[in-house]
């Protein structure tokens, strides 16, 4: 009976046998005999172990579809239940509990990064710094999580990427995930790491469903900050992203690839510490840069990456007149080659946010070769 019941329950009909249980227990007592001979406390026993061993991601060991939103509800549930120094405070969240409780390792969950503003001096002077005003006797093991950069409808004043912000400070980790792996994996490590970490969501990502293989459902399963993953292999040029523009990369590496252009496409994952290192075997590869970000065109995370480029290997490695060529920067995308560099970052919302078309666009400038559409987006390419 035991392994009929735990069918019933997996086959999602709780409810029905709720309804079942309370009607022969209040309604019609007598019958209880017939149904659970071997007593109610039974059923309940079964009931409880069956639901308890339901995982919150389904079951199976094959890949599933997971969105963003489940990922990162996921990775803080099996990270509350791992380790009981671990808490949730923030808006919306139990009830306000005051600061933060040194020897705990608490989440702080943001309605939006905007509202960050509001306790930037408690980040920045306290939770960067405190590690190393203590001379390496006090970690501030903290998570600073929520919807980052520019969403549907939110006007200016929540439209704004807080990447290069705070990627600027020492003292903290700044991770920016795009797919649902990349949220649970990260979000894990951000939670066990003894450094302040800023954890940038996007909010138009939530609810998008990426596959998750049986290893990344593990709850064992993390990703280290400070490492790219190079989403797709290429040859031509080279796209790094993060966040919700990985996926625009992806979607033009589709359409330049019908031309027989094929682009590597990395995806950062973490904007501090910067895994430069992956980023210049790709470009001494490809010998062609496009960065895609959210935020404003100026001091960005694309501009980051590009002077790296130019001090590091990549540029050391290349030919002479490469070296005599100096950074120029665009409003629209961050690219760079033998002839020059340019930036790209746009992080308006809807016109604004980079499209697959300008990446497209800026290859072929790059290339000296014709454009595959009108050459109206040059107006957002304007030089400054």
């Amino acid at each position: 009976m035991a392994s009929s019941l735990r069918s019933f329950l997996r086959s999602g009909k709780v409810h029905t046998f709720i309804y079942m249980y309370m009607f022969l227990t209040v309604i019609s007592p007598p019958v209880n005999s017939c149904f659970f001979p071997d007593g109610l406390s039974f059923v309940f026993q079964n009931v409880f172990l069956v639901l308890g061993r339901r995982r919150f991601h389904g079951s199976g060991s094959a890949a599933v579809q997971v969105t963003v939103r489940d990922a990162l509800n996921q990775a803080m549930d099996e990270e509350l239940e791992r380790d009981e120094r671990v808490f949730l405070m923030g808006e919306e969240v139990a009830q306000y509990d005051g600061a933060y409780k040194a020897g705990l390792r608490p989440i702080c969950e943001f309605m939006t990064f905007n509202f960050s503003m509001q306790a930037i001096d408690q980040v920045i002077n306290s939770a960067a710094k405190t590690y190393y005003m203590s001379a390496g006797q006090q970690p501030v093991p903290i998570v600073f999580r929520g919807p980052n950069g520019a969403s549907a409808g939110v006007a200016a004043q929540h439209s704004q990427c807080f990447a290069a912000w705070y990627a600027h400070c020492p003292g903290l980790k700044v991770v920016s995930p795009w797919n649902s792996e990349d949220a649970r994996g990260l979000l894990k490590s951000a939670i066990r790491d003894d450094n302040p970490v800023v954890f940038l969501e996007n909010e138009l990502m939530y609810g998008v469903s990426f596959e998750m293989t049986e290893e990344s459902q593990s709850k064992d399963f993390t990703i280290p900050i400070g490492k790219a993953k190079v989403e797709r292999q290429g040859s031509h040029v080279t796209l790094v992203s993060h966040s919700r523009y990985v996926g625009h990369c992806l979607d033009a590496a589709a359409v330049l690839a019908k031309e027989g252009i094929e682009c590597e496409v990395i995806n950062l994952r973490t904007i501090r510490p910067m895994d430069v290192e992956s980023i210049e075997a790709s470009v001494m590869k490809t010998n062609h840069l496009v960065t895609v970000e959210g935020g404003w065109p100026q001091f960005g995370v694309g501009a980051e990456i590009c002077a790296r480029v130019m001090e590091g290997d990549s540029r050391t490695n290349s030919p002479t007149h490469l070296k005599e060529t100096p950074p120029c920067k665009s409003r629209a995308a961050g690219v760079w080659n033998k002839s020059g560099m340019f930036s790209t970052s746009k992080g308006w919302p809807f016109r604004a946010f980079p499209q697959k078309s300008w990446l497209s666009l800026a290859f072929h400038i790059l290339s000296q070769s014709a454009p595959p559409f009108p050459l109206e987006p040059l107006e957002l390419l304007t030089t400054h």
